[in-house]
């Protein structure tokens, strides 16, 4: 039972930004209906980002190998920050990658190809500008708090780190915060109406080009907040460090139903918490339990866990 409760706490930790990974790739996909591969890339600037702010130095071979931010500023703050940064970058993504194909009415292939393409721009860009090694933030998320909290008994231990407690914490903030601006704001209701139908929406009055502008922002900034988390809890492991993360989002997003923001959210807590019961023996092949209980839900509901069916007109 200590086993299946700190397991089950770890599951939801990581499974929670798994959630606010995946949901950058939600918004995405249900205002353009096309999968943004940049979105891992601008995972790893957030953390980048953060790890500046906070007033660490680069070493290593990159053109700002042993520079480092003048001010050195609290952890909450740089994130914050790292993470607006992070929108802003997907801000420009968007206006360099996707609106220009989008004006000519192009093939949503050419789009998807396009932002991969974007993707391998940022990586190679961050290696060349700050090197290929590993970085761990100096400050910590949790600040003077204790490395762990023990959630069972002096005889029966539960011991969970606090930087996964308040990941998680800082993930359901998040997450809350996005539901109500979807659903009860009128930035959320137009969001909405876009999604449903862009033509209609602009003949209704909504500026369509600066709501998927919006989306953009919206997408990158949790993508940087999720970049930051978990460089919190593990490190930032080089220029590629959002490529796996990229492949997970895709999993969450199509487990959970495409285009579904709650979907999204199921999703991850439930890869989180499949990938938490690996046995540690076993942890190396994580990453193949995860896809393999992809695989079992598509073929017993290929719309996914809250995903409706769509139909065809013909």
């Amino acid at each position: 039972m200590t086993q299946f409760i700190q397991n089950v706490l770890n599951g939801l930790s990581i499974g929670s930004v798994y959630a606010i990974f995946a949901l950058g790739y939600t918004l995405v996909f249900s205002i353009l209906g096309i999968i943004n591969f940049a979105h891992g890339a601008i995972f790893t600037l957030g953390a980048y980002f953060t790890y500046l702010l906070t007033g660490a130095a680069f070493s290593g071979n990159g053109i700002f190998a042993r520079s480092q931010f003048p001010v050195a500023l609290p952890f909450i703050v740089a994130l914050l920050v790292g993470a607006v940064l992070a929108g802003l970058v997907a801000v420009l993504v968007e206006r360099l990658a996707f609106r220009p194909l989008r004006v000519r009415g192009a093939d949503r292939l050419l789009s998807l190809v396009g932002s991969l393409g974007v993707a391998v721009v940022i990586v190679n860009l961050i290696q060349y500008f700050v090197g290929a090694e590993n970085y761990s933030y100096a400050q910590r998320l949790t600040g003077d708090l204790p490395v762990a909290v023990n959630f069972g008994t002096e005889d029966a231990p539960i011991p969970i780190r606090t930087v996964q407690i308040v990941i998680f914490l800082v993930s359901g903030v998040i997450l809350v915060a996005l539901t109500l601006l979807i659903n009860r704001t009128k930035i959320g209701k137009a969001l909405r109406a876009v999604s449903e139908d862009a033509t209609t929406a602009s003949l209704l009055g909504i500026n369509t080009d600066r709501f998927i502008l919006f989306t953009f922002f919206l997408s990158g900034f949790l993508g940087g907040v999720a970049g930051t988390l978990v460089g919190s809890s593990v490190s930032i492991a080089g220029p590629y460090f959002g490529i796996a993360f990229g492949l997970k989002g895709l999993a969450v997003i199509v487990l959970g139903g495409l285009g579904d923001i709650p979907g999204a959210v199921v999703g991850g807590i439930v890869l989180g918490l499949a990938e938490a019961f690996v046995p540690g023996e076993f942890s190396a092949y994580k990453d193949a339990v995860a896809f393999a209980l992809l695989f079992i839900v598509l073929l017993a509901r290929p719309q996914g866990l809250l995903g409706r069916a769509v139909v065809q007109k013909v």
